[in-house]
């Protein structure tokens, strides 16, 4: 996406597409980044069909301490297998191609069992670009969505609004690339939003994503919260800031939290371009809004795609920068799950349904033993301000979070080998992002070793590593989750193979792939059945089918009684 701010919306080939983006939220008039509770992590499902999201509830978001999901819209919307289909609404009955209503309300319902609060991507600026029946069979032309909306309840200006982002009047009352313009100051649409909203609170919804908030007058919005059955209901804008603009973001904090967008493209920045210890102030000291009232992101389904952030093709990059996220107190967090993409347009795989992570092209992001690691970290160190901060003046850094935690990063080409010096009690922990056992010394110090691209984390929550101190990443099944450090070469990729036939009984030919989102850490996670004890050994193809196996003895593991071994924490051996 470039720099200019379709909130909301990116103007695609077809002229059809809404971005959505997730955040903190909060009450109004008290509006707090902090969502409601001791959690405040929120992961972001894109894409993820409602059934697929109760599961990764049980399995994986409530385990790893995850406090909401983020869902995509639920209404009715345009037929269609691309992404932003789902942001071009027709009715507002739940019925889009993520699941019905029975569907929704049973996710709700099973997100709560796990200990995880429910936001609904909102979609209210607007209705469709074109024509047609929509998933749940309504018929709908531009302008007239029988039943719900005419012509006349739409904004007069139906042109699109274009590049002139200082005109308060175009952003907000002219068509988003263009989809057709609801007039929010007018009561019945204002009424007829609320009752979409009020029906999801019926079903248990906890808070709301306001889809191209920027593209609706704040009084409106805060019109159309006052309406609601839970008027303090957990509530965030998405607001891009753009220099010098007419409508600036942070107008909405009145009545919920807002995104703050700089956050993630400065740390594209930073990890692009700069070094790790200009972080040292990151937040409010680079003129950020406030922490309390801002949610963030490293990237979301839309800045993905565009540019304006790293992604999961950024290999270790893209996980330091969640890590750091994660550690680092400043604003509300969203862990963006997503799914595989070489077009901009590319829909969910299996039309959403996730049948196990790491397959069929879903990332699972939310799963990574990096990133939901630190939803605990940042669950012990919540209330505790940034302490024992250490940088090399370069990439690496280091800093702790008062006496609940601590965490060091390697963004340099080396490994670092230090002594830190934290706030922690003395005694053993768990370094969670490797599964290793660390001992704090009775001065707060411990010494480690991180290699390229890694970090140490530790905190007062996980005294020991049994367990493996990864949650199952969503499958519910019992196996093991690979994950091994190994550096290839352009056409290269890494395998694993075993004595088991899910492993492919030590046929080069039949190992498994494994995956290198986290690049230079290859995961894969096999269903075995509980109990089983297996061996096992990674192996290097390139493009010809040239094979090299790792040097050593066979590996060896054994599938604990309930979920996965967690392998994560493997090296190649050359």
């Amino acid at each position: 996406m470039a720099r200019r701010p379709l909130s909301g919306a990116l103007a695609l080939a077809m002229g059809a597409a809404v971005l959505a983006i997730p955040t903190g939220l909060g009450t109004a008039g008290t509006a707090q980044a902090a969502p409601p509770g001791e959690k405040d992590v929120t992961a972001v499902m894109f894409e993820w069909k409602f059934t697929s999201v109760a599961k990764a509830c049980t399995d994986s978001l409530g385990p790893a301490g995850y406090g909401y999901v983020q869902v995509s819209p639920p209404q009715e919307h345009i037929q269609g297998a691309q992404w932003w289909t789902s942001y071009q609404p027709v009715s507002y009955k739940i019925a889009g191609r993520l699941g019905d209503r029975t569907a929704f309300a049973n996710m709700v319902s099973t997100c709560h069992s796990a200990g995880v609060k429910v936001v609904a991507d909102s979609v209210v600026n607007h209705m469709s670009a074109g024509s047609g029946t929509g998933t749940g069979g309504s018929s709908y032309t531009k302008y007239d969505y029988p039943g719900l909306y005419s012509v006349n309840d739409m904004n007069d200006c139906q042109t699109q609004i274009g590049n002139n982002y200082g005109d308060r009047g175009n952003v907000q009352n002219c068509e988003l690339v263009g989809l057709a313009d609801l007039d929010t100051g007018e009561d019945y649409v204002r009424g007829r939003i609320a009752g979409y909203l009020n029906d999801l609170l019926s079903l248990g919804v906890d808070g709301f994503r306001i889809d191209a908030a920027k593209h609706m007058p704040a009084a409106d919005l805060a019109n159309i919260k006052s309406r609601l059955s839970n008027t303090g209901v957990y509530w965030k804008h998405e607001a891009i800031h753009g220099a010098g603009e007419a409508v600036s973001p942070s107008e909405y904090l009145g009545s919920g939290d807002v995104q703050e967008f700089r956050y993630g493209r400065s740390l594209k920045q930073v990890f692009n371009n700069e070094n790790l210890a200009n972080l040292r102030n990151f937040g409010e000291g680079w003129g950020f809004m406030e922490s309390g009232r801002s949610a963030v992101f490293v990237d979301n389904h839309d800045t993905e795609r565009g540019g304006d952030t790293l992604n999961y093709k950024d290999g270790s990059k893209y996980t330091l920068a969640s890590v750091f996220m994660l550690a680092h107190p400043y604003g509300s967090p969203d862990v963006h799950s997503g799914y595989e993409f070489s077009s901009h347009d590319a829909g969910p795989p299996n039309g959403g349904q996730v049948n196990a992570c790491y397959s069929d092209g879903w990332k699972c992001q939310h799963a990574w033993r990096e990133i939901s690691s630190m939803v605990g970290f940042r669950n012990a160190a919540r209330g505790q301000a940034v302490s024992n901060w250490w940088d090399n003046g370069g990439d690496q850094i280091a800093f702790g979070r008062g006496s609940k935690a601590y965490v060091a990063l390697n963004h340099e080409g080396s490994s670092l080998t230090r002594t830190f010096q934290t706030s922690l009690p003395a005694g053993d922990y768990c370094d969670v992002q490797s599964g290793k056992g660390v001992t704090v010394n009775g001065s707060g110090q411990f010494t480690a070793t991180l290699g390229s691209g890694t970090a140490v984390a530790l905190h007062v929550n996980a005294r020991t590593c049994s367990g493996g101190g990864n949650p199952d990443p969503g499958t519910g099944q019992s196996g093991a989750s690979f994950g091994v450090n190994a550096t290839t070469q352009l056409g290269q990729d890494i395998h694993v193979t075993g004595n088991q036939a899910a492993l492919g009984n030590w046929a080069a030919g039949s190992a498994l792939k494994l995956d290198p989102a986290t690049y230079p850490v290859w995961k894969l996670d096999v269903a075995l059945p509980a109990g089983t004890t297996f061996a096992y050994k990674y192996l290097r193809k390139d493009a010809s089918g040239n094979v090299t196996w790792e040097s050593g003895a066979n590996r060896t593991a054994t599938v604990p009684s309930s979920g996965k071994v967690a392998l994560t924490a493997d090296v190649w051996r050359s």
